[in-house]
């Protein structure tokens, strides 16, 4: 088994919890700004994000249910990039605002991954410009090797061509790499392109099926701050918070 050299890591639900707090509410306020009734629940953006992409919702919503103004494919492939640019500032907003906090242990666990000379990657479907805001914002002072993000791949998760990416491009086996991750989609990703994974749920994932996570926690935990719940994995001398020399000895 190879040494572990890099981190990979999702945006949306493993760095900042933005799906219902942060998306979902961007899109509301878009549907709003540009004159729509419709308005995403929580449960029903649940469904939404099955789907890889915020254009490519936008699209399965106009399918399933329709917008309330009725309109053509042509008309509504041309609006959902004009609303989903709009979507992305409201969403940069909220991070610039500081509306949309860190999940527990991430800033943590990336500094000891630095320290550690691990590479370090953010490996997202998310809009480039929402990435952005969140590696040059709360995460400034970590050094991320690359941040790939938006349409840089024409596949979304569950297809691996992110991960695939990521790995060529820092010329790394997929051993070589611990991928942490949220959902069953990318998960799913990770698993394809050959990394280990660390699940770590929220809201909209914990109960969708991540039993193939190599590890499963639900959040990586801080010492003086929210603790990590165990629910798959065995590290050793695990007090609640998970650290990236636990994972190279488990993984390496």
């Amino acid at each position: 088994m190879s040494k572990i050299k890099a981190v990979f890591f999702d945006q949306d639900g493993v760095i900042i919890d933005t799906e219902r707090d942060g998306h979902r509410v961007s899109f509301n306020m878009t549907f709003k700004e540009f004159g729509f009734t419709d308005e995403w629940d929580v449960e029903y953006y649940h469904e939404l994000l099955q789907v890889g992409g915020g254009k490519e919702r936008m699209k399965k919503h106009w399918q399933t249910k329709g917008f309330s103004k009725p309109m053509t494919e042509e008309e509504i492939d041309a609006l959902i990039k004009e609303m989903h640019k709009r979507k992305t500032a409201l969403f940069v907003e909220l991070i610039e605002t500081g509306k949309l906090p860190l999940r527990p242990g991430i800033h943590r666990f990336m500094k000891e991954a630095m320290e550690a000379g691990l590479k370090l990657a953010v490996c997202t479907t998310s809009n480039e410009q929402a990435a952005k805001a969140i590696t040059e914002g709360p995460l400034k002072d970590i050094k991320f090797d690359i941040v790939l993000a938006g349409d840089v791949v024409e596949k979304k998760k569950p297809d691996p061509a992110i991960y695939t990416l990521a790995l060529e491009k820092l010329e790394l086996k997929p051993d070589e790499v611990i991928v942490v991750e949220d959902s069953k989609n990318g998960l799913a990703a990770a698993k394809a392109a050959g990394a280990k994974v660390v699940v770590t749920t929220n809201h909209y994932t914990e109960k969708e099926d991540v039993s193939a996570g190599d590890v499963i926690v639900s959040c990586l935990g801080d010492p003086d701050g929210e603790k990590a719940e165990m629910r798959k994995g065995n590290i050793k001398d695990f007090d609640g918070v998970v650290h990236v020399r636990q994972l190279m000895e488990l993984f390496g």
